[in-house]
């Protein structure tokens, strides 16, 4: 089965752990995809994500601008079904083996903001195929997940 691996903690860097991780299966020549979360749109047109393309897709499906918990409730509403909307398309690109590496970017928070539910995260990790990795980052993560992770990094903010 493939693997799951967890970046977790308060500290910074998980997101460029997880890039790392993605970088070294593209140059293996392993299909990736990254989706971020929670993080507003600001960052997709970035000149080094562009970059990474074709090898690494990169897919963020909020339409803000804004980081997501600075948002007002009812753009927070919206775009939570926008986020939702990367969900499904996380289950689409599992269950098809469009990639042989999924990073879900931060998808851990989406427990904490009550977007998704801890047994639908778990679900979505079990839908990857036989060859397929899943990479996780977020500050906190559930419980329940440490049972089917086979790696996991605790990323503390020392100073």
């Amino acid at each position: 089965m493939g693997r799951v691996q967890i970046f977790t903690g308060d500290g910074y860097g998980k997101t460029m752990a997880a890039l790392g991780e993605a970088l070294i299966a593209a140059a293996s020549g392993k299909r990736v995809v990254v989706i971020q979360f929670l993080k507003g749109r600001g960052l997709t047109d970035s000149t080094f994500e562009r970059q990474l393309e074709p090898e690494i897709k990169i897919f963020r499906f909020e339409k803000s601008d804004a980081d997501f918990l600075s948002l007002p409730e009812d753009k927070q509403r919206e775009e939570a079904q926008n986020i939702r909307n990367g969900i499904c398309f996380a289950r689409k690109v599992l269950t098809t083996g469009q990639c042989d590496l999924l990073v879900l970017d931060e998808v851990l928070g989406l427990v904490d903001c009550g977007i998704v539910q801890e047994q639908e995260l778990r679900e979505l990790i079990f839908l990857r195929g036989a060859d397929t990795d899943v990479t996780l980052t977020g500050i906190r993560m559930c419980d329940s997940l440490l049972g089917i992770a086979d790696h996991v990094s605790d990323i503390e903010q020392i100073k």
